[in-house]
């Protein structure tokens, strides 16, 4: 009784981890170069997808969104699955904010940013707006080979996935994620050895 008891307590525990993990976090491929020199096509990075439950999207911060007119919403969105139907942009305009962008640079609120992580300056020219509350107006750092916000869409607050936490593989190495999932079954797997093994050693001595 006692084994079975600490196998379902195990179970139980490892149930909440992954719950924890699909609400919280997601792996994500970069899927285009509009994000260069930032991150190339093939980085996986991490997204936090509970940056935004406690605080509100800042200016300069790298996001995951669902691309304009997709209506690909997973209900059950997996943290290795991956969607052609994501971007990853980075937030330049806030909610309120005017933005216009001539002369190779961007303006906001009639002052030039300072953007030191842009491939090259953008040669095209975007004219003034204000942007509406609750959306939100987004470039690639590859400022002339990105479907962003100039383009003539912004981003509805709801749109935003996460913001990205961190890259954990580069496209310079193979892929690792078919890895990581068995190393995590045997991860798992071991710990539920060493408990059963701990409940039968603790049965003995009774």
């Amino acid at each position: 009784m006692r084994l079975f008891k600490e196998f379902l307590i195990t179970l139980l525990i490892a149930i909440v981890i992954f719950i924890g993990l699909q609400i919280s976090i997601k792996s994500f491929e970069v899927f285009n170069v509009s994000m260069q020199p930032t991150y190339y096509e093939g980085d996986l990075i991490i997204v936090n997808k509970l940056a935004y439950h406690f605080e509100n999207p800042k200016r300069g911060e790298v996001i995951v969104l669902y691309a304009p007119g997709s209506d690909a919403r997973p209900v059950l969105d997996l943290f290795f699955t991956q969607h052609t139907t994501q971007f990853i942009k980075r937030i330049v305009g806030l909610p309120g904010d005017s933005v216009e962008i001539m002369n190779q640079q961007v303006f906001v609120n009639g002052i030039a940013l300072t953007e030191p992580y842009i491939k090259e300056p953008p040669k095209y020219f975007y004219p003034e707006q204000v942007i509406p509350a609750g959306k939100y107006f987004v470039l690639g750092d590859n400022r002339n080979n990105s479907n962003d916000s100039h383009t003539g869409w912004l981003v509805p607050r709801d749109d935003i996935i996460g913001k990205v936490w961190f890259r954990y593989w580069t496209a310079d190495y193979p892929d690792i994620r078919f890895v990581m999932i068995p190393i995590f079954g045997v991860i798992v797997s071991i710990l539920l050895i060493l408990v059963i093994l701990d409940a039968v050693k603790g049965t003995k001595t009774e």
